[in-house]
């Protein structure tokens, strides 16, 4: 897409040309950032830098455990992940470090 092309924008209703296409979209992205300032993309590693008692799972996940391929869910501070015998695993970004 160029500059000088322009396209129909459905949730504003407006045509708009492919430089603010491209503007809207990137000041829509999320930064999620880790406990050291790292910036967290979908399928990285972290590690876990405290120990979290899981609610309703009765168990506590170590500090050092390794959760493998997170994804981001829109919020500044939440990741979605998975692990062993723990379904719907969303941990706070504070408290974990990128590999």
């Amino acid at each position: 897409m160029s500059d000088d092309d322009y396209v129909y924008d459905e949730e504003s209703g407006e045509w708009l040309s492919g430089t603010a296409i491209a503007a809207r979209r990137q000041a829509s992205e999320v930064v999620v950032r880790d406990s050291a300032g790292a910036v967290l993309a979908d399928g990285d590693q972290v590690t876990l830098i405290k120990d979290l008692t899981v609610k309703g799972a009765g168990q506590t996940l170590k500090r050092g455990t390794v959760i493998k391929s997170i994804r981001l869910t829109g919020d500044t501070q939440e990741i979605d992940c998975r692990f062993e015998g723990i379904s719907g695993l969303v941990l706070r970004a504070e408290f974990v470090r990128k590999r």
